[in-house]
């Protein structure tokens, strides 16, 4: 899969599950129970020990899985080359970091760099970002999205950090292509409640799905 159908899946997709864990084995048990969920799309942070590990197990199931996978707080160039090696399709920072750009581009790996301010997700435009992570999306809810979009229509924005089954809508409504969903997704996997990460990602896909639905139905000319 190349970077560009990397991408359109990131966006047909619309939700990536952020995991963060204490192991790889827990990473892996988090990220079937997202894709039992029917959440293909998935990011495996580098604060899990033994990351580039689970990303590598990923990656070898993700065709038969119809799996996305992809490595998060990736912080430099030296972690980028390392989720790539290990099958990364797609890297994900916290902030930009030009360099760690670069090196996706020079492997043709979507880079999804992080940014709030208008101001700092135009520095990530002009890096050649083609999608910015807008984060802690927390501090300010799905308004900041029209916001940066008011000067900024182009920008392909995919929110990450307070996401939740509550404001989903809110935040499609304000313009996000994807969101990244984390702890309000897998935080029952800290008490090894795997099976209620499952019933959580439904409603999520579910919430999603219902509102693809609304946004067609003008066009269905019923």
């Amino acid at each position: 899969m190349n970077r560009n159908q990397v991408l359109q899946k990131i966006e047909g997709e619309g939700l990536v599950a952020v995991i963060r864990a204490e192991s790889p084995d827990s990473a892996l048990r988090i990220a079937e129970a997202c894709a039992e969920a029917g959440i293909h799309a998935l990011e495996i942070t580098f604060t899990v020990p033994g990351a580039s590990r689970a990303i590598e197990s990923l990656a070898a199931r993700a065709d038969g899985m119809g799996l996305l996978v992809g490595a998060g707080t990736v912080l430099d160039p030296e972690t980028a080359r390392i989720a790539i090696l290990s099958g990364a399709s797609f890297l994900v920072s916290p902030s930009l970091n030009p360099e760690t750009l670069r090196m996706g581009n020079r492997y043709g790996i979507a880079a999804i760099p992080g940014a709030m301010t208008v101001t700092e997700t135009l520095a990530c435009l002009e890096a050649g970002a083609d999608i910015v992570k807008i984060f802690p999306g927390e501090l300010f809810g799905p308004a900041i999205l029209r916001a940066i979009r008011g000067p900024l229509p182009q920008a392909r924005l995919m929110p990450t950090g307070g996401v939740s089954l509550d404001n989903l809508a809110a935040w499609l409504d304000a313009g996000a292509v994807a969101v990244g969903v984390g702890s309000q997704l897998t935080a029952p996997a800290r008490m090894g409640d795997y099976a209620e990460v499952t019933r959580i990602g439904r409603r999520y896909v579910e919430i999603l799905q219902a509102h693809r639905r609304k946004e067609d139905w003008p066009s269905s000319g019923r």
